[in-house]
């Protein structure tokens, strides 16, 4: 059941995202000769009017083909000859619908709990070091740490997990201001919890009941984190932390997605997990597609903003089909990194 659900949830990113791309399309008078779900040959399609509607056989990606995106047209109505900003418009319309679909999931798997935990102090376990005068206090809100925002609870553990000096720069939120703690010593301690000795720092943290104001606060919050998880992803990936071999591709999301779900104690709690995730993968969609990579919306943005300001400045345009031949040429790398991925995962699940 897991594994449909992942399947499908990649289909539905796919088409949320192309019809975002389509819906600015045509409400910004932009000719779309065809909008397809998938690749390859198609299943199904028909046409109206000016648009063939299509869906093909390859579950991978989809498209949404406008007049003159990747050559010369001297149809009004071509991508190319609109002004610079209804094109930025469309390009950036796919991201944000995959950005608003990841809040949404979010919506509706917070409207299921209880309450939300909170990175606000509520108390300290005996014998812990860090309540102090100069230190810790009951009621603190752990608000940055070492320079980077507390947006959920989780971030708690996630960024003192990134430190490993023991020594953080903090700044709480205390009665109302914000308060540095720099230089503050925190040091794993071992705990009996239920019987078990367990490493922890010696904090209780609150929860806050749901209403409305924190449903929402906590749905974008979360949102917000995600994008930050992206770029920081990307960042230990160019410094060297991860490597590609780390990577996943659809085949390893749909596998980590399926076993989420598996791991849940109730049907309803796996669907819920599989959901986050997907809110997760949806929200890093939107972040890596804006990239300014060829073939994907970001590269295409970028080289809009570069052309502008070359023809800007010289009077002179670039012939669109060198910006197609760009992003040919990133398609193939593109789609080597893919097929990379996809082999290293189907081996991971046959080893």
């Amino acid at each position: 059941m897991y594994i449909l659900i992942a399947i499908l949830f990649f289909g539905f990113l796919i088409f949320v995202h192309e019809l975002g791309h389509f819906l600015t399309a045509k409400a910004l008078d932009v000719q779309v000769n065809e909008f397809s779900i998938c690749m390859g040959p198609a299943i199904f399609k028909k046409q109206r009017g000016e648009t063939l509607y299509a869906l093909r056989a390859i579950p991978i990606g989809g498209y949404c083909a406008m007049e003159g995106e990747d050559s010369e047209s001297e149809n009004p109505r071509a991508f190319t000859s609109k002004p610079v900003w209804r094109r930025l418009i469309i390009l950036c319309a796919g991201s944000f619908m995959n950005f608003v679909a990841g809040l949404l999931i979010l919506l509706i798997v917070y409207s299921s709990v209880a309450g939300f935990s909170t990175a606000r102090i509520s108390g300290f376990f005996d014998g812990c070091p860090l309540e102090s005068e100069e230190g810790l206090h009951v009621g603190d809100e752990l608000y940055r740490i070492d320079g980077r925002r507390v947006y959920i609870y989780s971030d708690v553990g996630m960024l003192l997990a990134r430190n490993t000096t023991g020594v953080f720069d903090l700044t709480v939120k205390r009665d109302g201001r914000l308060v540095e703690l720099k230089e503050f010593p925190m040091q794993l301690q071992l705990y009996e919890i239920d019987g078990e000795q367990q490493y922890k720092y010696g904090l209780y943290f609150g929860v806050e009941e749901k209403n409305v104001s924190t449903l929402l606060k906590n749905t974008w919050n979360t949102a917000v984190d995600f994008v930050r998880i992206v770029w920081m992803s990307l960042g230990d990936l160019v410094r060297g932390m991860v490597s590609v071999q780390d990577m996943s591709g659809p085949v390893g999301i749909v596998s980590v997605m399926t076993e989420t779900g598996r791991s849940a104690e109730t049907v309803q709690e796996g669907v819920l997990n599989v959901l986050y995730l997907g809110a997760l993968i949806a929200i890093n969609l939107a972040v890596m597609n804006l990239l300014p990579l060829p073939a994907l919306d970001g590269g295409r943005i970028f080289l809009l903003l570069v052309t502008s300001a070359f023809t800007s400045v010289t009077k002179k345009k670039i012939p669109s089909k060198y910006e197609g031949y760009i992003h040919a040429a990133g398609m193939v790398l593109l789609l080597a990194l893919m097929a990379f991925i996809t082999f290293k995962d189907i081996w991971k699940l046959v080893r």
